[in-house]
């Protein structure tokens, strides 16, 4: 069984195709700049990445360019569409509605545009991305894996905002967590790779990239998890404000004259590790800068630190206990610095990190000393493998 995954950003389009017989990447690639009339393909087989230039309107025409490339005899890595079994859609947002994933119906895709009030930036793409999929591979069952699925195991008197009940149940305004995906592959591979099972751990995983969450795993399941009602909340983020005193945002609209979408672009695109250093949001660039003796950049990285060794402090008392912490996502598997500097700060955990180890990037590896109480590893997460696995195991049990 041959599985494509579809991940639809607002202007972008994702794209891995999965033999799920030995579980290989045949083809993978990124559409970007959808609609902005400068649009290109990144498109990767056989170890060579190919770019090709190629405006397109919308996810259709870009669904349709791509289906050209994996079958084309330069680029191509299937005869057939008939050799597609099965598309597999991430979704970010699935509220409270889905526990799991499912086929996706009719009925399916109408619940999911109910959830576009919480998601207005990505549940539209997501079913542009569905829509096109029924016209260009037209007759394949296709699969909605949830962000948010993972984290309904959250319990009530952790998801609950201290609000005004009735606002609870007029908006279901509550915690719904994301990056549920990731942290499910994530706390699973890491009981393979302890030869344990995951049931019998207690897991903090830090999801650490543009998007930054982190998630208390015990007996294999959320208990708690940082990003909240929006991805906005949490830990600070290369651009993303996380958790502030709210009466900030209602301070600044005042003072500023904001409206509520100019104060959510600040919170969202201005703020965290860039609003604090002024230099950029990639840490690469954040950690150049504090080396060369720039205070704000080693102050943004300070903050960023401390508030992620915080969190896990947070999920100690949520799990009752931590054997392992495991980085993931772009910071947390390569950015070698950030993890000495996080760990430093849970020495009182009994966590003593191997610096040797340590130097690692990008696999899967146990960076502790081997008297540490508590366990750190990098593993790197593999989101498209979780979606292709549940599509899968849903398709064949039609």
């Amino acid at each position: 069984m041959k599985v494509l995954v579809i991940n639809c950003g607002s202007s972008s389009l994702k794209y891995q195709l999965i033999n799920m017989e030995n579980e290989e990447v045949l083809a993978k690639g990124n559409y970007e700049r959808i609609g902005q009339g400068n649009s290109f393909l990144t498109h990767k087989v056989n170890g060579e990445k190919y770019v090709l230039e190629n405006p397109v309107d919308n996810h259709e025409q870009a669904l349709e360019f791509m289906i050209e490339q994996l079958l084309s005899d330069k680029y191509g890595v299937i005869s057939s569409l008939d050799e597609i079994s099965a598309v597999g859609h991430r979704v970010p947002h699935g509220t409270d509605l889905f526990d799991k994933s499912v086929l996706i119906t009719d009925e399916i895709k109408d619940l999911i545009a109910s959830c576009t009030d919480l998601a207005p930036i990505h549940t539209p793409p997501i079913l542009n991305g569905i829509k096109a999929c029924e016209k260009v591979i037209p007759g394949k069952p296709m699969v909605a894996v949830f962000d948010t699925a993972f984290h309904q195991t959250i319990s009530k008197e952790k998801y609950i905002y201290p609000v005004p009940y009735e606002y609870f149940e007029k908006y279901n305004m509550r915690k719904f967590g994301f990056h549920g995906t990731s942290h499910r592959f994530v706390s699973q591979r890491l009981a393979e790779l302890m030869n344990k099972d995951v049931k019998d751990l207690k897991i903090v995983v830090c999801h650490l990239g543009q998007g930054a969450s982190l998630c208390g795993v015990k007996d294999g399941k959320s208990v708690d998890t940082s990003m909240g009602f929006t991805p906005v909340s949490g830990i600070m983020m290369c651009a993303r404000s996380g958790d502030l005193d709210p009466s900030v945002v209602t301070f600044l609209m005042k003072k500023e004259g904001f409206t509520p979408d100019e104060m959510e672009n600040v919170l969202n695109k201005k703020s965290g590790v860039l609003g604090i250093s002024g230099v950029s949001p990639d840490f690469r660039d954040i950690e150049k800068e504090a080396d060369e003796g720039n205070q704000r950049a080693k102050l943004a990285r300070e903050a960023y630190c401390y508030n992620v060794a915080q969190y896990i402090a947070k999920y100690a008392v949520a799990l009752n206990g931590v054997d392992a912490i495991a980085f993931t996502a772009g910071i947390g598997e390569n950015q070698i610095n950030i993890r000495k500097r996080i760990c430093e700060h849970l020495e009182w955990m009994g966590v003593k990190l191997d610096l040797e180890a340590n130097q690692s990037r990008g696999e899967d590896k146990e960076i502790s000393t081997p008297d540490s109480k508590v366990k750190v590893w990098v593993v790197p997460t593999n989101e498209e493998l979780v979606i292709a696995r549940d599509t899968k195991q849903i398709v064949e049990n039609l």
